[in-house]
């Protein structure tokens, strides 16, 4: 199908005494006497041997590989989309309720072991009460045999969602369970009408957020949730247009166990219109998205979670860009308040050399050119953004490289009247597909997964998960270089509700998101696929002498 006949999304309409005595003293000084005794001959022994030739040869010992224990594996979902009441001077926002019509849900899924065997898996609150049990603690692992693995899947759905939760799955066999859930939510009135989706994260001390935006008519509010046992410190770095933003609310922030903290940006940072935010925590690990959303004077413009991309490197790709129709999305941009209605890649540049950044589109049938040429150059401790306008309506995957290490997400819009409630989405950069991703799905609306190849040739293989469990027959799609792929994904595999997909990619290097819309709205929402389970892992131990 040719990049024209393809239609865009909206056209297709869808986690951690003793007691002593005095002889019992004369007994212990007696001792460490002795030791230093022992200790000062044994120094002359040492001084003596030290004056005798080495030996001309040596002991060689393997080099061995020592088992790593494999840990629980955990996802943190955020809490469902939620007002900002009034205008926060300072940092910890105050919501208020939601429209009537605002739903959520979390859909998790756990993969079993090449055997079959389900790990003990469950939903749990922040705070670690109980919400639901996905799969019991198997009483025993069998061996995986040779052949084919005999996969399984433990499967569960929670509506409505109130607050932020946690997946966690136990080990099995010393590697790490693989695990997914995804949290969706969606309004038809309101402030926040519209559809968002993240994929529960682990959590970790390091992250990187970008497209918040703090101006009129636009709230980001950073939600940091605490999984561990331990108190976390926060300290923020801020990116604007014009440099870092030195806010001293932005540091110390502490987030307790089992807790989640939240931070109005326009209270650090206000007036930005591009906006990225490094997350680094020390003690606790911590989770972090930004809840933004638009509203243009009475019409709402859209919700989203974004959510941490790839750290700084010198080339980020970013897939799951579906782009509408160009000529009624220009006519939207010339509106006024509508300049970022349309399609961007936004950049940030954490250090102080400036980045030239070749940006390169890849669609359906190859490679499109940017009007602009797709080059930008960004300041050193800035952020930047190239629309991404003009460029003909389909799915693309965007690839961008400098000599300067950056981190980047890509904006796509929906909607193409002024008076009308329009909807955004960010796809963030993301590492390579390798084997076994597992991607949670919702179980409505329009899903659709994104894969592309920048160059090269690759083959992405996807099984459906169901909700009772089961994991069906594989599909092969062999991949050319330069190209993305878009695959509508039904809602059911046979009888059971499709929960999930597992994702698998080799040959050169292959991209993916999950692209999420409604029937007849112009909802949309993309989730970058994460990384696959770690494993067994491995150290290297030498011994020797």
């Amino acid at each position: 199908m040719s990049e024209d006949q393809k239609q865009p999304l909206d056209a297709k309409t869808s986690r951690s005494a003793s007691k002593g005595s005095r002889s019992s003293n004369r007994g212990v000084i007696t001792g460490v006497l002795s030791a230093v005794a022992i200790l000062a001959a044994g120094g002359g022994a040492v001084a003596a041997a030290s004056m005798v030739p080495e030996p001309s040869g040596g002991i060689t010992m393997d080099l061995r590989q020592a088992d790593v224990p494999a840990g629980r594996a955990l996802g943190v979902c955020p809490e469902p989309a939620r007002l900002v009441n009034g205008t926060v001077v300072g940092t910890d926002a105050d919501f208020s309720p939601v429209s009537t019509t605002a739903a959520s849900a979390l859909n998790a899924v756990v993969l079993s072991n090449p055997a079959g065997t389900v790990p003990g898996s469950k939903v749990t609150s922040l705070g670690g009460d109980a919400v639901e049990e996905i799969a019991k603690a198997p009483t025993s692992t069998p061996t995986p045999t040779a052949g084919p693995p005999v996969l399984a899947a433990g499967v569960a759905s929670v509506s409505p969602v109130t607050s932020p939760t946690v997946v966690t799955a136990d080990p099995v066999g010393n590697e790490q369970a693989s695990l997914a859930a995804n949290l969706s939510y969606s309004a038809t009135d309101g402030d926040l009408r519209g559809l968002a989706s993240a994929q529960c994260q682990p959590s970790g001390n390091d992250a990187w957020l970008v497209g918040a935006n703090t101006s009129v008519g636009r709230t980001a509010v950073l939600n940091l949730s605490n999984a561990s046992e331990t108190p976390a410190t926060v300290n923020l770095e801020l990116f604007g247009s014009q440099g870092q933003i030195q806010a001293p609310g932005a540091r110390g922030l502490l987030v307790a166990p089992g807790t989640t903290r939240s931070v109005n940006l326009a209270g650090l940072a206000p007036g930005e219109t591009q906006l990225a935010v490094h997350v680094r925590s020390t003690g606790g690990p911590v989770a972090g998205t930004i809840q933004q959303s638009v509203l243009r004077g009475l019409a709402p413009g859209g919700v989203e979670y974004l959510s941490p991309g790839a750290g700084p490197s010198n080339q980020q790709v970013m897939s799951g860009v579906d782009i509408q129709d160009p000529a009624a999305t220009k006519a939207l941009a010339g509106k006024s308040g509508f300049s970022d209605a349309v399609p961007a890649l936004q950049i940030a540049v954490p250090g102080s050399t400036d980045a030239v950044v070749q940006v390169s589109l890849y669609g359906s049938n190859g490679e499109r050119k940017i009007p602009n040429g797709g080059v930008v150059t960004v300041k050193g401790g800035t952020v930047a953004t190239m629309n991404l306008d003009g460029i003909p309506a389909g799915s693309y995957t965007v690839k961008a490289t400098s000599d300067v290490s950056f981190v980047a997400s890509t904006r796509v819009t929906r909607g193409a009247k002024a008076e009308e409630a329009t909807d955004f989405a960010w796809s963030p950069a993301s590492a390579r597909l390798g084997s076994q991703h597992l991607v949670a799905v919702p179980r409505d609306g329009l899903r659709f997964l994104s894969f592309g190849v920048p160059e090269g040739r690759g083959t992405v293989t996807y099984a459906p998960v169901t909700a009772d469990g089961k994991v069906g027959k594989a599909v092969d799609v062999d991949m050319s270089g330069g190209t993305t792929s878009m695959i509508e994904l039904p809602a059911k595999s046979g009888d059971a509700l499709i929960a999930g997909y597992v994702v698998s990619a080799s040959g050169d290097p292959v991209y993916g998101a999950l692209v999420l819309g409604k029937e007849g709205r112009a909802d949309v929402s993309v989730v970058a696929i994460q990384d696959a389970a770690a494993g067994l892992e491995k150290v290297p131990v030498s011994v020797g002498y």
